[in-house]
C-alpha cells in the first residue's frame, strides 16, 4: 500500500514537473531586459505608436518595472545625435534596439554589429542598406519596411477623385531624409503619369516650413506631404497653415488628418509598432534578428477629416466617404 502511495505520488511529481517546466523556462527566458528606443519624432507626437509597442510587450510578459527597462530618447525629427545616442545605448549594454526612420537605423547599424535592432519603419531597407534582403535580412537588423514610394500612385489618384479638375499638386519634401526624396521622386512619377504638374516645397529645418507653405498659397491646388519625423513633429503647424492658405492636404499617416489634416492613406502606424513588440519579444528570447524577415505592411487605410473638407469648402464625393476606413465628422 505505501510501495502505492509512493508511487502515484511520484507520479504527480513528475506530472506536476512537467506541467510547470515549460513556464519555468518561460520565467528564466523572461529575466529582466533592457531596450533602448530611439524615437525619431517627439514623445508626444508618437506617444500612440509607443503606447500601443509597450502595450503589446506587457500582453507578451514583458511589464515596465518588473522585468524590463525602456531606455527612451527622442529625436525630435533631427538627426544630428543620433550616432551619439546609439553609442550611448551601447554603453548602456540594452538587449535591443528599437527604432525607425532610415537615418536612425543607419546609426544604429553602424554603432553595433552585436545588439539586435529592431525598426518598426524604415523606408527602402535593401536600397539603403540596412538589410541584406527582405526574406533574410542577415547580421543584426530586421524589422518591418514601410514602402511609402509605392503609396504614392494610389495617394495621387486619390487626390485626383477628391478634385476631378486637378492639374498641380505641390509635395512638402525634406531635403535632409533620403526616404523624403525617394517619397517626392515617386509622387512625381506619379503626377507625371496623370498629366500633372508638380511643385516641390523643400523644406531642411522647421523654420521653413511656414515660409514654404505660404509660398504655395494660390499655385497649387492641393499638398501632399511626404513621410517624415520632422514633418509628424510640427504636423499641428502644418495642418493649420495649410487650412489658411487654403490647400487639401493629404497625407501617409492617419495622426496628420487626426489632427486636421484633410486625407491620409497608409498602414496603421500603431499596429505596425505593436508588430515590432513581437519581433523584440523572439530576440528576447533567443530568436536571432538575421532570421526574422523583414514584414511589408499587407493593410492600408483611407481615413477622411469631413470637418476640414467643410472648412475648405469641398464636398467629399459619396463613394470615397463610403470606401474610408473611418471618416473624422
Amino acid at each position: 500500500m505505501t510501495t502505492c502511495i509512493r508511487r502515484r505520488e511520484f507520479i504527480a511529481a513528475l506530472s506536476f514537473t512537467t506541467a510547470v517546466w515549460p513556464f519555468a523556462i518561460h520565467a528564466q527566458q523572461a529575466k529582466r531586459a533592457t531596450i533602448g528606443l530611439l524615437g525619431a519624432s517627439t514623445a508626444s507626437a508618437q506617444s500612440q505608436w509607443t503606447a500601443a509597442f509597450v502595450q503589446r510587450l506587457r500582453e507578451l510578459g514583458w511589464v515596465e518595472g518588473r522585468n524590463l527597462k525602456i531606455e527612451y530618447r527622442w529625436a525630435e525629427g533631427r538627426f544630428e545625435h543620433s550616432a551619439e545616442i546609439m553609442a550611448e545605448f551601447v554603453r548602456l549594454k540594452v538587449d535591443v534596439i528599437v527604432t525607425h526612420a532610415t537615418a536612425n537605423v543607419a546609426a544604429a547599424k553602424r554603432a553595433t554589429s552585436v545588439i539586435p535592432i529592431v525598426f518598426p519603419s524604415a523606408g527602402q531597407p535593401v536600397g539603403n542598406d540596412l538589410v541584406e534582403s527582405l526574406a533574410r535580412p542577415g547580421g543584426n537588423v530586421t524589422g518591418l519596411s514601410v514602402q511609402s514610394s509605392d503609396l504614392a500612385h494610389k495617394v495621387v489618384d486619390l487626390v485626383r477623385d477628391l478634385l476631378p479638375n486637378l492639374s498641380r499638386v505641390a509635395v512638402l519634401s525634406h531635403v535632409g531624409n533620403p526616404i523624403s526624396v525617394l517619397g517626392t521622386n515617386a509622387v512625381k512619377a506619379a503626377a507625371g503619369e496623370f498629366g500633372l504638374d508638380v511643385a516641390i516645397a523643400e523644406i531642411h529645418v522647421a523654420e521653413d516650413i511656414a515660409p514654404a507653405i505660404e509660398a504655395l498659397k494660390g499655385r497649387t491646388e492641393a499638398l501632399i506631404v511626404a513621410s517624415n519625423p520632422l514633418f509628424n513633429t510640427n504636423r499641428i503647424q502644418i495642418n493649420t497653415l495649410a487650412l489658411g492658405a487654403r490647400l487639401p492636404t493629404i497625407y501617409f499617416d492617419r495622426a496628420y488628418v487626426e489632427g486636421g489634416g484633410l486625407m491620409s492613406y497608409g498602414p496603421n502606424w500603431p499596429s505596425r509598432w505593436r508588430r515590432a513588440a513581437d519581433f523584440v519579444d523572439q530576440i528576447l528570447r533567443g530568436a536571432k534578428p538575421a532570421d526574422l524577415p523583414v514584414e511589408q505592411p499587407m493593410k492600408f487605410e483611407l481615413v477622411i477629416n469631413l470637418k476640414t473638407a467643410k472648412a475648405l469648402g469641398l464636398t467629399v464625393p459619396l463613394i470615397m466617404q463610403v470606401t474610408a476606413d473611418e471618416v473624422i465628422e
